[in-house]
């Protein structure tokens, strides 16, 4: 049975206004049928966290700045933050042809967040101990996401977390196959991953809306 995925995989082949034109009432299926996995995985989620509105991505690309000047993404995405300022993170959910993942973390932090979270993990072990859990390693795997070439400035390049001050980015990725994304269960299995994150997002939280004191600055 055709399903979303599929209109996605022609689309990436025929990324085009006159294809995309001729085929609009097959886009409008699609993204319903993406958009109904969406609500469902924010209701189950909704269910163990308070979270901002849902936030649904266009498929339309901006290119105004790109060199890459297709006008269409070839994937569905969709975000859902926890509710500041209490709380801090959030998850992502991609769906595109022989590339579905959720992903989580901190993709752009602030300049002065980013330098509260390098002060923190400085001070602490804590970060690294969080990050060698075996739940969220056997659901996640590893930390990633873009880092400075050295040390940044202010902290030594032969710090013992050297490699953890050096991110910009905190990022996770869970990889299910095409199939997975339309099973019943799916919505609990994004839960259960959310769920391996929080310890992680709790510290994060602590960190960034605290000051080097422990004081409260919300």
């Amino acid at each position: 049975m055709a399903n979303f995925l599929d209109f996605l995989s022609q689309l990436e082949k025929n990324n085009n206004r006159e294809w995309f034109a001729a085929h609009k009432p097959k886009f409008e299926t699609a993204k319903k049928e993406a958009d109904l996995i969406f609500d469902e995985v924010y209701e189950a989620l909704s269910e163990v966290e308070v979270l901002q509105p849902l936030k649904k991505y266009r498929i339309y690309r901006d290119i105004r700045f790109s060199l890459d000047k297709t006008p269409y993404k070839n994937h569905f995405s969709a975000f859902v933050g926890r509710k500041k300022p209490e709380k801090r993170g959030g998850f992502y959910i991609h769906f595109e042809k022989d590339n579905c993942f959720i992903g989580g973390g901190f993709w752009g932090p602030e300049k002065d967040d980013l330098l509260r979270i390098r002060k923190a993990i400085d001070s602490s072990a804590t970060l690294e101990i969080l990050l060698e859990d075996k739940v969220l390693l056997n659901t996640f795997g590893n930390l990633y996401g873009d880092e400075l070439k050295t040390a940044p400035k202010g902290f030594p390049k032969d710090h013992e977390r050297i490699e953890l001050l050096r991110k910009k980015q905190f990022l996770f990725i869970k990889k299910f196959d095409d199939h997975e994304i339309f099973d019943q269960d799916f919505p609990q299995k994004v839960v259960e991953a959310y769920q391996s994150l929080l310890p992680f997002y709790n510290y994060m939280t602590e960190v960034l809306t605290t000051n080097e004191n422990g004081e409260s600055i919300i």
